[in-house]
């Protein structure tokens, strides 16, 4: 499984919206077996989702991201995580051991393991 994180200085980028790299990480097993960075650079929110898909990502980690680009992204039917902040290598750590959900790794403003209660909501 191919997972993908916005990446900014080594963390997770805050806003998914405007990141400009890419984490890909290849999964087997809960195991690592490649990872790469990824120029993502399009100013277009359609062509920034259609080259996820293009990147064969089934994961997207990111931090905030507004409402209108998750939908163009869950329809190549991808699945988002998102208001993750911390850096890229324990982010990736603990989304393989299922831990991602704990509070260390919320962005500020959420309430709940789900992330339903984000201020970031409206981003």
């Amino acid at each position: 499984m191919r997972v993908a994180m916005s990446v900014w200085e080594n963390r997770i980028s805050p806003v998914f919206d405007s990141a400009r790299m890419l984490l890909i990480a290849d999964l087997e097993n809960k195991v690592v077996t490649s990872r790469y960075y990824e120029p993502f650079s399009s100013e277009v929110p359609m062509k920034r989702a259609a080259r996820l898909a293009d990147l064969n990502v089934k994961i997207l980690i990111c931090g905030a991201v507004s409402q209108p680009f998750a939908h163009m992204i869950e329809g190549y039917g991808i699945q988002i995580i998102p208001f993750v902040r911390g850096e890229v290598d324990q982010v990736l750590h603990a989304y393989l051991k299922k831990i991602l959900s704990t509070p260390d790794f919320r962005m500020p403003g959420c309430k709940d393991k789900d992330r339903r209660r984000c201020r970031s909501r409206r981003v």
